[in-house]
Order: structure tokens, then C-alpha cells, then sequence
């Protein structure tokens, strides 16, 4: 027996499924999952030694790469000084500054510990900002593991093989309304908000059709709906102020994660100060957390953004995002594999398919068709690791260089070639 399968079956006794989160799971493509031991720069390693070029990157915190001097260096200064105080910090300021200073209209900033958290208080805020009840949001769009936010929802949801999830009562989604992405949905005063991914990233990418998402935002106005820009995933990745910045419309309420917290558990939703205002202690939306803005993550989170600080980062992420993807597209093309590889800036996915998904149920297709468990595997067993599950992003970072594109598609050749002859 391996390290790695004693490690799962260790695990499989005191955690369920022996992972701490669906996504971490083998259970979409079969086998063991690695267990890491440390990262630094686009790698991975794993207890038995074993080193991965890593396109998972802690699925989008890790954009500046593993183990960045400054964000480590930041840590370690801020752990110095305490885990957790209870009470306002210099820190918890400066994090809000600089994402309000990225994002054109987010005018105020409430710090939580995850992106489920933002989302969930979000829809919240819109309720209580708006009093009405319905909320509406599109399949295949993931927005955490609130009750009310599981319906058709793409990422670990759907590489389980499930629609929603057992243990939510028909009374906490009543009241949400889930729609077809990229087709304009019927929008009422019932409404209280409209939440979507402006680039849909958990189901693989699926980019909006030319200018839905303006239409989006007309539509909510006309009916006094408040729109709600989920960029866990898109935010300060797409752009330096996120997807809004990218196709030139602005949300009511944006939230935030993943590359806000350098690596540790850090969340944010934002508005305008008018909706904002509806937040406790102003407002009557009531919303608190032990560990909202801890200075840790605070200080990992500032150090990141610091790092994203100009246009150059945001060219080398696309540059490198557009050398991987057209050399898998190229790859996939040369050996006869039906494949295609969307590409918006620096975030890019595999669908085994021969033309791009425009919406869900043509993403699941793709997904449940047997290729990419079968590439994944090949993949992995020659170095490169890719997510576990076939509706997941690929995340290139800072770190990974020309030389490492290039021998990952040199590796990606091989794992085709092999699974075309199978």
C-alpha cells in the first residue's frame, strides 16, 4: 500500500469520504487522492515525495503561486503579533481600501471568512434592502453551500452527481428561482435578487453571450431587483477590479474570496454605502463573525493585492493562460480527440467535446462523457495535476513560467496519445 492510499484509508475513518471538501474528492474520476505535503511556486508535493506542476492552485487563492515570500513573510509577521483579538484592526481597513480602490461603485466593504458566507449575506442584504423574498439564479452557477444557493448549482455539486443536497427542506428553496444561463430570464417585482457568476467558472468556463450581461443589468433596474456579481472565483483574477472591470458593468453587491485571503479563509461582500447601510450596526441586516477580518488573513490578503498591484501581472496571467490553452487546443486537434479548451483571460477549462457549452446541460454533457477522467489520470500519473472533477477551472499563476507551460504540454501530448490508443 502506497503512502497516499494509508493516508486515505486513515482519513476515511474520522472524515467523511476522507476529504474536507467534496471537490477534494476522487469520486468523479476514481482512484486516491494525493495527499499534500508542501507547495512552493507552481508545485506540489505529496507525502511520498512526489512533485506535481499544479493547475488546481487551492482552486484560485494561489494566483501569485505557492508560498510567495511576500505573503508568507506577511503572516509571519502578523502571526507574531496574535491569531484573532475580537476588536478592529488597521488591517481589516486597509484590505477594504484596496478592493474598493479596484472595484469601480463598491463603496463599502464587509469582511467575512468565506465565499459562502459573502453570498449567503448578500441575498440576505438584498432581502432586507428590497423586502421582498424571491431570489432568482442560474443553473450551474455555484455560490457556496447555503441552503437556499444549492439549487442546480455546478462545481462539487455537480461532480457528486447531485442536483441540490439532502438535508435542505423544500421551505428553504421555495423561494428560489433558477433560470437557463444565457437566456434572458423573466424578471418581477417578487424578486429580490439576481445572483450569477458574470463569468461562470464551476461549471467550466462558460462565457456570457455579447453584451447578456448589460441586458442583466437593465432588466434588474427596470424591476428594482438588486444584481449580485458572485467573483469568488473572477474577482482580482479576471482583472484588477475583477469581472465587473472586464465587461464594463457594475452589479449592486459584489462578493468576494479566494484571492482575497492569500491562501487563508477570507471572504468580503461590497456595495454602494446606500445598500451597505442596510448592514448591522447601521442597518437592520444582521450579519457577524468571531473571525471576520482576522489580521492573519488580513495581512496575507493585503500582501496578494500588493503583488496584483498593475497591468503587467494581469498580461502574464493571460499570456499564460492563452500559451496553455492553445497548446492543449492544438494538442487535442493533432491526435483527434474531439476537444475544446474556452479561454477568458487568465481562466481557461477542458470540455471534452466538439464545440463550446453555452450553458449547463450542454456542460454536463461534456462532463459526463468518460475523457476527462481519463486525461486527468493520464496526466496525473506523468506529473501534472489537474482538479479532480470535470466541471473545475484550470488556475495558472504568476509562478508558472514558459519553461513549465511548455513541459506541461509536452506531458499533455503524451496523455493524449495514450488515450487515443485506448
Amino acid at each position: 500500500m502506497s503512502l497516499n492510499e494509508d493516508y486515505f484509508v486513515r482519513a476515511n475513518q474520522v472524515i467523511p469520504g476522507g476529504v474536507n471538501s467534496p471537490v477534494r474528492s476522487f469520486r468523479s474520476v476514481g482512484g486516491t487522492p494525493y495527499f499534500v505535503n508542501r507547495a512552493e511556486g507552481p508545485y506540489v508535493w505529496d507525502g511520498e515525495g512526489n512533485r506535481y506542476i499544479d493547475y488546481v492552485m487551492s482552486y484560485g487563492p494561489g494566483i501569485a503561486g505557492h508560498s510567495h515570500p511576500q505573503i508568507i513573510d506577511a503572516i509571519q509577521q502578523a502571526s507574531g503579533n496574535g491569531a484573532t483579538y475580537g476588536a478592529p484592526t488597521l488591517a481589516e481597513i486597509t484590505i477594504a481600501e484596496e478592493i474598493c480602490n479596484r472595484v469601480k461603485g463598491a463603496e463599502m466593504v464587509r469582511l467575512v471568512s468565506s465565499g459562502t458566507e459573502a453570498t449567503m449575506t448578500a441575498i440576505r442584504l438584498a432581502r432586507g434592502a428590497t423586502g421582498r423574498d424571491k431570489i432568482m439564479k442560474f443553473s450551474g452557477h455555484y455560490h457556496g453551500h447555503a441552503d437556499s444557493l444549492l439549487a442546480a448549482g455546478g462545481s462539487g455539486v455537480a461532480n457528486q452527481g447531485i442536483s441540490g443536497s439532502a438535508g435542505v427542506p423544500k421551505s428553504a428553496v421555495a423561494d428560489t428561482i433558477v433560470t437557463p444561463w444565457n437566456e434572458l430570464p423573466e424578471l418581477d417585482e417578487s424578486i429580490a435578487a439576481l445572483i450569477l457568476e458574470p463569468l461562470p467558472a464551476n461549471m467550466g468556463i462558460v462565457p456570457p453571450k455579447s453584451n447578456f450581461l448589460l441586458e442583466l443589468r437593465k432588466a434588474c433596474d427596470a424591476k428594482g431587483i438588486v444584481l449580485i456579481f458572485d467573483e469568488v472565483i473572477t474577482g482580482f483574477r479576471l482583472s484588477k477590479g475583477g469581472a465587473s472591470q472586464w465587461y464594463g458593468v457594475q452589479p449592486d453587491l459584489w462578493c468576494f474570496g479566494k484571492v482575497i485571503g492569500g491562501g487563508l479563509p477570507m471572504g468580503a461582500y461590497a456595495g454602494s454605502k446606500r445598500i451597505m447601510s442596510n448592514v448591522a450596526p447601521l442597518g437592520d441586516v444582521y450579519q457577524a463573525g468571531t473571525l471576520s477580518g482576522n489580521p492573519i488573513a488580513t495581512a496575507a490578503g493585503i500582501a496578494q493585492l500588493q503583488i496584483l498591484n498593475n497591468d503587467a501581472s494581469y498580461v502574464a496571467l493571460t499570456m499564460t493562460a492563452k500559451r496553455l490553452g492553445d497548446g492543449l487546443a492544438n494538442i487535442f486537434n493533432a491526435v483527434g480527440i474531439e476537444a475544446t479548451v474556452p479561454r477568458v483571460g487568465p481562466l481557461l477549462s477542458i470540455f471534452f467535446t466538439k464545440s463550446q457549452p453555452s450553458n449547463f446541460d450542454q456542460a454536463q454533457l461534456a462532463a459526463e462523457n468518460g475523457m476527462y477522467a481519463k486525461f486527468f489520470h493520464s496526466m496525473l500519473a506523468r506529473g501534472v495535476a489537474l482538479a479532480p472533477g470535470p466541471y473545475e477551472a484550470l488556475f495558472p499563476s504568476l509562478a508558472h513560467t514558459n519553461d513549465v507551460i511548455d513541459q506541461t504540454l509536452e506531458i499533455a501530448g503524451q496523455a493524449a496519445e495514450e488515450i487515443i490508443k485506448e
